[in-house]
């Protein structure tokens, strides 16, 4: 991702005139760190596809090597059908094992997700609450203060 120069002013940005903020500070670089890695999700993703796309793409040509050597030699050794077939059975059996584990991590990664977006939901909705909480009961804090006046 390339960075803009309005990206560099906002990171470099001191405001010597400016009163500090704490909540500005912490906002600003916790939105930072979650951008950054916001930004760097689609590129590791298509790295990955990428990735697997290579492997796919060599696993099919060394397999096309492999019918080729197998019509010059393993037709010649004159291997029993039913012991192919029985590898066949294994091999099918064993894929299958491997494909519901990837399911069942894909499944388990979905749950995790919505886990945790359930639980930013809830944190947002319990800070709303004590945030306007906190403002009502500063305000009655206030207004206390003016009447005492």
């Amino acid at each position: 991702m390339q960075t803009t120069n309005e990206q560099v002013n906002r990171k470099n940005d001191v405001v010597a005139d400016a009163a500090v903020s704490v909540c500005n500070m912490m906002n600003n670089i916790t939105s930072r760190i979650i951008e950054k890695i916001e930004s760097e999700m689609p590129p590791l993703f298509q790295g990955y596809s990428n990735l697997y796309a290579m492997y796919l793409h060599s696993i099919k040509d060394m397999y096309g090597a492999c019918n080729m050597a197998e019509k010059q030699y393993f037709e010649k050794m004159n291997i029993n059908q039913d012991t192919l077939k029985v590898f066949d059975w294994y091999l099918r059996s064993s894929a299958s094992i491997v494909e519901s584990n990837i399911n069942m991590f894909t499944g388990l990664a979905k749950s995790h997700l919505k886990f945790r977006l359930s639980f930013v939901d809830l944190w947002d909705k319990q800070m709303h609450s004590h945030m306007d909480m906190y403002a009502k009961t500063f305000s009655e804090l206030i207004q206390k203060k003016d009447v005492s006046r």
